[in-house]
C-alpha cells in the first residue's frame, strides 16, 4: 500500500476475510458454485415462463455480485487509497516512531515506513487467518521488495499487552484490526494499550468496520482529546454501503 495513487504495490497482501475455519479457495469455490446454481434457475424460469421469478433470481444475483465486488475492491485497491489519504492527512515529519497495531501482511505499515526516511515504523500481530498467507515471513518479504525494511520491525504480540514502554511511539496506527478481538473488554484493553505506549501529544489513527463509537467513548476516557469518527466512504465497503468503515482520531493529552 503506500504508494496508491503515486506509483504501485510491488508486494502481496493477500484478501482479507476470515479463514480459520474455511480456507479462502474453499469459499472462493462456494461462491463460484452458488452463482453458478442461482443463475441456472435464473435461466431454466426465464425459458419456461416464470418471468417474475426470472428478474426476483436476477436481482438477487446482482445483489450478491455487488457485494463480492464492493468487497474485493476494498481489499485490492480501495484500503490502500484510503490509508495514503489516512497517513498524508497527519502530516508526517519522516522522523517519527509508528505503531501499526494488527499489521498482517504491512498495507498500512509499510505505507507508513515509506513517509518515515528518518523514522521507524513497528508492526505488532498475532498471524492469524486474518489474510491469506498471512505471517511475519510475508511482510518481510513485503518490506524487502518495497524497499522499507530497514526501517520496519515486526512483534509477534497481543494487542492488549503491548511490549512496548509507555510513551515509546508519536504515532499509533490499525486498519481494520480491532475488531478481531472479540470482547469489549479486549477491544478497551487493546485501546488503553495503544493510549499507553502513544506519547503525550502523539496522534492515533484507527479505522475499523465495528465498534468505532464506542472505541470514541474509550479514548475520551483514556485521555485522547477530541477524537473524532468520520465514515471512511465508498471505498472502504465490505460488501456495500451496509457495512462502512470508519476512521477514529486523536491525540493524547499532553503532559501538564
Amino acid at each position: 500500500m503506500g504508494h496508491a495513487g503515486t506509483r504501485g504495490r510491488r508486494g502481496k497482501y493477500g484478501i482479507d476475510g476470515d479463514f480459520r475455519l474455511i480456507p479462502a479457495k474453499v469459499q472462493g469455490v462456494a461462491i463460484v458454485t452458488m452463482f453458478a446454481v442461482l443463475l441456472g434457475f435464473v435461466v431454466s424460469d426465464a425459458v419456461t415462463g416464470r418471468v417474475w421469478a426470472a428478474v426476483g433470481g436476477g436481482l438477487i444475483i446482482a445483489l450478491l455480485a455487488f457485494t463480492a465486488a464492493t468487497f474485493a475492491y476494498t481489499s485490492r485497491v480501495g484500503k490502500f487509497e484510503v490509508w495514503a489519504r489516512v497517513l498524508a492527512a497527519l502530516g508526517l515529519r519522516g522522523d517519527e516512531r509508528l505503531l501499526d497495531l494488527g499489521c498482517g501482511r504491512g498495507a498500512v505499515l509499510l505505507a507508513a515506513a515509506e513517509l518515515l526516511p528518518g523514522g521507524h515504523a513497528a508492526g505488532v500481530d498475532r498471524w492469524r487467518p486474518d489474510q491469506t498467507g498471512n505471517s511475519p515471513e510475508a511482510t518481510r518479504r513485503n518490506a524487502e521488495l518495497e524497499g522499507v525494511a530497514a526501517r520496519v520491525s515486526l512483534h509477534t504480540a497481543d494487542m492488549t499487552r503491548l511490549p512496548f514502554a509507555d510513551n515509546a511511539f508519536d504515532v499509533v496506527v490499525s486498519g481494520f484490526a480491532l475488531h478481531h478481538i472479540p470482547t469489549a473488554e479486549g477491544r478497551r484493553a487493546a485501546l488503553g494499550e495503544a493510549v499507553r505506549v502513544l506519547r503525550p501529544g502523539g496522534r492515533l489513527a484507527i479505522a475499523d468496520l465495528g465498534h468505532t463509537g464506542k472505541y470514541v467513548e474509550v479514548l475520551r476516557a483514556k485521555g485522547i482529546e477530541t477524537p473524532g469518527r468520520r465514515n471512511l466512504g465508498w471505498r472502504a465497503w465490505w460488501g456495500g454501503p451496509w457495512f462502512p468503515s470508519y476512521l477514529v482520531t486523536g491525540t493524547k493529552k499532553a503532559a501538564r
